[in-house]
């Protein structure tokens, strides 16, 4: 076969078929599936996007946006194709009382940095700030406050788009709403996001945060059932975490403040079995809550879990099945299995804040998001993970449930139509009118 040429493609930035390129491209956060590239063009402008977009469809090859590649297992490669890197698309362009307008590739730190200036903040933040803005629309995004304000993908006014036939176009809730709905969770598969338009609200200057813990995975889940019904805390998620006598249960809630108007500690631990002799209450700015996973992020750097294998699974399960489901994973789960910093995160959520069209979740109005964050000291350590992800996957789907699929679960054409359900047809059919050439994800592609 003929190498490929690109000597036809003309952009701002850069195209690269660089060896050091190419390793990157063919790389992602997860660390388990390695695509290679036939290049990497890194795009300065939409008109970037768009030269590749066409590029690609006239001489037949797929496209994979690719933000700060933080999927876990593969979603931002591409097999012998091109991978279009957006992240030099990082303006944050006007910041006005209500919204913002933001180039896909910047990271939520960046953008979040930005607004503050101005006293704003998004309603959603992920609680890693690296990802990039496009990224996480394209998937959902979900974070410790989507039990008020629903996914982030839930929270955007309007996007700029290059979909996969190489045309610029603008979408929302009133606007071509059709492309608006499969490009929001909808992985890059009918457009690239370029730009995007995310309301704001008052940013709160202090953050109260209050952990508490619990001797059973089921007192967590009764505790943070009430508290989402009470709402309240204004961040609801809950850990499940690895100790020397076997697991501790710990409730993670959060009061946003400020001052003069500040919480008062009594009533937000009132009837949540906080013991101040094992519990923990401080005080944060609401830069240095939002941004607390650095500190964390810094020691994974050391240890060299960062840059191992992450073979992460993100399951949604119905409030009904929660418990059973969570004592089946439980059930003879050892601390090697989720590796030396591994933990289980559970985020409750009432559905009727969630809006977004391919976000699939459970049909009940209460659901919770069980996670695992796995750390494989080896690959074969790591195919085992992701083998029992799969078993995870398919014990949830039997109890109702569904996969946020940015994670580590092998997933087939099958997967995914039951995944997308009613939804399949309206997606696929997006799908043949704005990408006709099947430039984009190509390996994710579902028939009408």
């Amino acid at each position: 076969m003929p190498k490929q040429s690109f000597s036809g493609l003309r952009l701002e930035g850069t195209l690269s078929t660089d060896s050091q390129e190419i390793a990157y491209a063919a790389a992602d956060f997860g660390g388990i599936i390695s695509r290679t590239p036939l290049a990497v063009a890194r795009a300065h402008s939409p008109r970037d996007v768009r030269s590749v977009l066409r590029f690609a469809a006239e001489h037949g090859l797929s496209v994979t946006p690719r933000g700060q590649g933080h999927s876990s297992m593969g979603q931002a490669q591409a097999v012998s194709g091109i991978v279009l890197d957006l992240s030099d698309l990082n303006t944050v362009h006007d910041i006005s009382s209500d919204r913002v307008v933001v180039d896909a590739g910047t990271t939520w730190a960046a953008l979040l940095a930005a607004t503050l200036q101005h006293g704003l903040t998004p309603r959603v933040l992920t609680d890693y700030l690296g990802t990039s803005v496009g990224g996480t629309l394209s998937v959902g995004g979900i974070g410790g406050t989507t039990h008020r304000y629903g996914v982030q993908t839930d929270n955007v006014l309007s996007l700029d788009v290059v979909t996969g036939d190489g045309e610029f176009r603008t979408c929302s809730p009133t606007e071509s709403p059709d492309l608006f709905n499969a490009v929001l969770a909808g992985f890059g598969r009918c457009g690239v996001i370029v730009r995007a338009t995310i309301p704001l609200i008052a940013a709160p200057e202090r953050v109260r945060r209050i952990k508490v813990y619990y001797p059973t995975a089921a007192e967590l889940r009764s505790q943070q059932r009430k508290l989402l019904r009470e709402r309240r805390f204004d961040f609801l998620q809950g850990q499940i975490l690895p100790s020397d006598a076997g697991w501790v249960h710990m409730l993670d809630v959060s009061a946003f403040y400020t001052p003069p108007a500040e919480p008062d500690d009594a009533t937000l631990v009132d009837d949540i079995g906080y013991d101040p002799a094992r519990d923990k209450i401080e005080d944060l700015s609401y830069w240095e809550f939002a941004t607390r996973l650095d500190e964390t992020v810094t020691y994974l750097e050391t240890t060299g879990e960062w840059r191992a294998p992450h073979p992460w699974p993100n399951l949604f399960l119905p409030d009904r099945t929660t418990d059973t489901f969570v004592d089946q994973i439980m059930h003879g789960l050892s601390h090697s299995d989720l590796g030396a910093s591994g933990l289980i995160l559970t985020y409750p959520v009432s559905t009727d804040v969630l809006t977004t069209p391919l976000f699939r979740v459970p049909d009940a109005p209460t659901i919770f998001l069980v996670a695992a964050l796995r750390f494989a000291s080896s690959e074969s350590i790591a195919e085992q993970m992701v083998r029992s992800n799969r078993r995870w996957f398919d014990s949830a789907v039997g109890l109702g449930g569904t996969s946020y699929p940015v994670g580590a679960i092998p997933f087939t054409e099958d997967d995914w139509r039951n995944h997308l359900g009613q939804a399949h047809q309206s997606f696929a059919e997006a799908e043949a009118r704005y990408d006709p050439s099947e430039v984009l994800n190509r390996r994710l592609k579902l028939t009408p």
